[in-house]
């Protein structure tokens, strides 16, 4: 099992920013994310910056560390434009760059270039588009198509990723539809859990809840005769009932963390602490679970 963190893009880069990016590298973190949102949830009123360029600079500034989404969604992206600064992200990074990538949902996102709220219907069928259209832009020299929500005349995608044959997909999903995307485009599978059990579940369903989102990805990946042991599986926390609860100490961070590896979980993402916010914790403690907690769990 590999521990990552999320680092939300709202701090000025010289005076907080950098640093972090930094420290995580310095933390031993496997892979350090960002949201790529216009704004989001309790942080709308405040700093917030462009996840791309983010990423861009703290590729410049770290050199093991590995980078991410968590998650890019169709909510305001467009494949086209966005492949290319990917092929950038991925080519200053010398290749340390995964897209985490979703349908999107209703918040603010949905709503900021004017248009109304997709239902989730909608997303699913623009995101069953802007996956496969992705894939392609980013394995092919020149792509040419012409869909229900997305088009594409001859872009040009040169020099390609580094990784080849296109840097890694870590799809979100949970549904039919977005599990067999995940199936079939998928180097890693991302979930938070079930946003049911949020508020009055426990964690024991919790586990449970996900342990059926194992089984259902497993069987999207044998309809292609895929092996589903070739994704990585993600957990992005704080978003359980176990809400901040891990972060608490070292021995009950090791107690979340082992019950999801058995459920086979390759990736735990932890968020970077944040004062008087949902992902408040205590630093030193962060820190000591950076550092020792994946000792414990081989």
């Amino acid at each position: 099992m590999r521990l990552s963190t999320v680092i939300l893009p709202i701090d000025r880069w010289r005076d907080e920013g950098r640093d972090k990016w930094r420290r995580a590298e310095d933390l031993g973190f496997h892979t350090a994310f960002t949201y790529d949102h216009l704004s989001w949830r309790t942080f709308r009123d405040g700093p917030w910056f462009g996840a791309v360029p983010t990423l861009t600079a703290a590729a410049a500034v770290t050199d093991r560390l590995r980078l991410g989404t968590l998650v890019t969604s169709p909510n305001f992206r467009h494949p086209v434009t966005l492949a290319k600064d990917l092929i950038s992200l991925d080519d200053v990074s010398n290749g340390r760059f995964t897209l985490g990538i979703g349908a999107g949902g209703t918040g603010f996102d949905a709503t900021a270039l004017g248009q109304d709220p997709w239902t989730p219907r909608e997303r699913a069928d623009r995101f069953g588009e802007f996956v496969p259209l992705l894939d392609r832009l980013l394995t092919e020299g020149s792509v040419s198509y012409g869909g229900n929500f997305y088009s594409a005349h001859e872009a040009r995608n040169i020099p390609g990723c580094v990784q080849r044959p296109r840097l890694p997909f870590a799809v979100a999903a949970t549904g039919p539809r977005g599990l067999k995307l995940a199936a079939r485009h998928g180097q890693a599978w991302v979930t938070t859990g079930d946003p049911k059990l949020y508020e009055t579940g426990t964690p024991e369903q919790s586990v449970q809840a996900i342990r059926g989102q194992v089984s259902r990805l497993a069987d999207a990946c044998a309809e292609i005769g895929r092996d589903v042991a070739e994704l990585d599986k993600i957990l992005l926390t704080g978003f359980t009932p176990d809400k901040g609860r891990p972060l608490e100490s070292l021995d009950a961070f090791v107690d979340f963390a082992g019950r999801h590896a058995e459920l086979g979980f390759t990736d735990i993402v932890i968020h970077w602490p944040i004062p008087d916010s949902d992902f408040a914790a205590d630093p030193k403690v962060f820190e000591r679970i950076a550092m020792e907690a994946m000792a414990q769990l081989r």
